[in-house]
């Protein structure tokens, strides 16, 4: 590549970078949920821990067996998070000493806005106006963009998959949706701690309950605003940061609040191509300069050792001359004064 046309492509990535881009993301695009959205309500009253959902959706999502079997409530005793293999836990919390113990269900909330889409330069998080926030594996490119955007920590990473990694999350139920079913845990739901229905809908239901119950459930839906919103909504009767959930998400959007930094990424992703390769032909370029002036500098090296061993050559053939002149002129010599002598001894 030649340093003129590495710096034209570094101009065109520089305009890129100073067009204004759009605040959502590739994987959010115009996508806002339909009147019709479908959404889940939890009941955090209602909710006894069976760990029926957790069942279910092992089952329907075809993951991995725990290592403890879905009636062993004793996982209860300690916190758990989502996993590559696990969608969906239930956790136990103590709101006070003495206090009955209430019970959480934790997946991913499919914000109406989610911050994983809007995170994902590669739309493999997608946002559809049914609902759920759905993923494609085929189209990741294991960033894990994801996994640090998600406010409520739940995208998980198959890092014991060493070829082909998938970011797992729950998708609620999304193929069993498009068949007309239930998601698989609301379909198991014993106590009715779970709704399924549309999200316009589900916010009525939770307002009439908590209307019709004012001493047993707070007066606030979870996840109608928060995050800008989510399609999995929870009604309680303790506050919600006593379920391990989080109160200072305010309501503005991930998309509202990262623009600015997600509005650089695909130039970003377009900019380092253009320097890795602009980089690459700078190196070759320099090795191939290091490489011809190495064989020049052979080349001299041998041409001026020929040259001094020509030289020593030629001296040493001179000097091997005139010794050889001087051993003949001496053997001459002792020959004539050989040859006198026996004359003069003749003469005698």
């Amino acid at each position: 590549m030649k340093r003129r046309r590495f710096l034209e492509m570094l101009g065109t990535a520089g305009l890129c970078l100073a067009t204004p881009a759009a605040a959502t993301s590739a994987g959010m695009g115009d996508v806002r949920p339909s009147p019709g959205a479908k959404g889940v309500l939890f009941d955090a009253v209602r909710c006894i821990g069976c760990r029926k959902c957790e069942a279910a959706c092992n089952t329907v999502n075809e993951l991995p067996a725990p290592k403890k079997p879905f009636d062993d409530l004793t996982v209860l005793e300690t916190g758990r998070r989502t996993d590559a293999a696990t969608y969906t836990v239930v956790n136990r919390y103590l709101p006070a000493e003495g206090a009955a113990p209430v019970y959480r269900k934790i997946q991913c909330n499919h914000c109406l806005e989610p911050a994983c889409a809007s995170a994902c330069f590669v739309k493999a998080l997608v946002k559809t106006p049914e609902g759920p926030v759905t993923y494609r594996a085929d189209l990741c490119v294991g960033c894990r963009y994801c996994m640090v955007a998600c406010s409520f920590n739940i995208p998980a990473y198959e890092y014991h998959s060493a070829l082909t990694p998938r970011v797992m999350k729950c998708t609620m139920c999304a193929p069993r949706l498009a068949k007309g079913q239930l998601p698989g845990c609301v379909e198991a739901c014993p106590k009715g701690a779970l709704t399924f229905g549309r999200r316009t809908e589900l916010l009525a239901q939770a307002r009439e309950r908590i209307k019709g119950s004012p001493g047993l459930y707070l007066d606030h839906v979870y996840g109608e605003r928060e995050m800008g919103g989510t399609s999995w909504l929870t009604i309680a009767g303790v506050p919600f940061s006593q379920l391990g959930m989080r109160e200072d998400l305010g309501t503005a959007s991930a998309p509202e609040l990262t623009a600015g930094a997600l509005a650089g990424v695909p130039v970003v992703v377009g900019l380092w191509p253009v320097l890795l390769t602009g980089i690459y032909a700078i190196s070759k370029r320099k090795e191939k300069q290091a490489e011809a002036e190495k064989r020049a500098a052979v080349a001299a090296a041998i041409a001026k050792a020929s040259a001094e061993a020509e030289a020593k050559l030629s001296s040493e053939l001179t000097k091997a001359e005139v010794a050889n002149k001087r051993l003949i002129e001496i053997e001459v010599k002792k020959a004539l004064e050989s040859a006198g002598q026996d004359s003069a001894r003749e003469e005698s």
